[in-house]
């Protein structure tokens, strides 16, 4: 058994949705949580940035004395994912994994849609992983890089996102995918909004639900579960605006931000 906190780190708000869904199947698990809000969006920067950005991430909730790590980020998962495991000597898990096999056991036609950001989709994360794991799959990646500013900016349910919504899903209806991976930590929050403009028939894959438990099953593995039963513990930190993100953040996980600092993360 190990006490210590997970840390999990987001380029912004969407995190939380991993994070909440962590806090339900893992209630004893203390979390370090960091949203990178001053560099947002990761899904337009470079290779070489994502990884840099992610490597301070990761040095940051280090200084934290955590057990296992959690990239809560799509963008940064499917690019430095990789690179973070060969530098890093601590269990780190991705979301791409996760909801890749989850689109695959859900799919009926053997058409599935992805949606993310333009790094994440660009990457071809989820459509290689797909493919892989199951050849005679068609995978379609369209990139909606406005959903996250929407998102940050609290309007989630508004004609805003709808329209938004209508414009970028117009190409996966016209395919007939009968499953769509929410491929940003972001997009669940628009889950209802995406469901009315794809429709009942097609299934909405959340990364962040799977990406949860997988995690209860690598500290499972690595004998790191917490033998606390309830009461966890949880710390935010962000780059900027501490006030925004509790605000915003407080609605997404259903309950108070109490504890939530600024840090200048450039200087790690």
């Amino acid at each position: 058994m190990d006490n210590r906190p997970i840390g999990v780190f987001d380029s912004g708000l969407g995190g939380l949705t991993v994070l909440k869904e962590i806090m339900e199947k893992l209630p004893g698990e203390d979390v370090v949580y960091f949203g990178d809000t001053a560099r947002i969006p990761y899904g337009s920067r470079s290779r070489e940035t994502v990884i840099k950005y992610s490597f301070q991430c990761l040095r940051f909730l280090l200084s934290k004395n955590i057990k296992a790590i959690v990239i809560a980020c799509n963008t940064a998962s499917a690019i430095a994912l990789e690179e973070s495991k060969k530098v890093f000597d601590i269990p780190i898990i991705g979301v791409i994994e996760p909801g890749a096999k989850a689109a695959i056991g859900a799919t009926k036609n053997n058409r599935i849609g992805v949606i993310g950001t333009v790094g994440t989709i660009n990457s071809e994360a989820y459509q290689k992983k797909i493919r892989r794991m199951h050849p005679s799959i068609e995978v379609m990646g369209v990139s909606c890089p406005l959903f996250v500013p929407i998102v940050e900016e609290g309007w989630a349910d508004t004609d805003v996102a709808m329209i938004t919504a209508e414009k970028y899903l117009l190409e996966l209806k016209e395919h007939h995918i009968d499953t769509l991976v929410l491929g940003c930590t972001h997009y669940p929050i628009l889950r209802y909004t995406v469901k009315q403009v794809m429709g009942e028939d097609v299934t909405l894959v959340n990364p962040a639900y799977e990406t949860a438990k997988c995690t209860k099953d690598m500290l499972k593995e690595n004998c790191l579960l917490s033998d606390k039963i309830d009461g966890a513990k949880y710390e935010f930190y962000v780059s900027d605006d501490p006030e925004k993100f509790r605000r915003i953040g407080g609605n997404i996980l259903g309950k108070e931000i109490s504890s939530i600092q600024k840090i200048n993360i450039e200087v790690i």
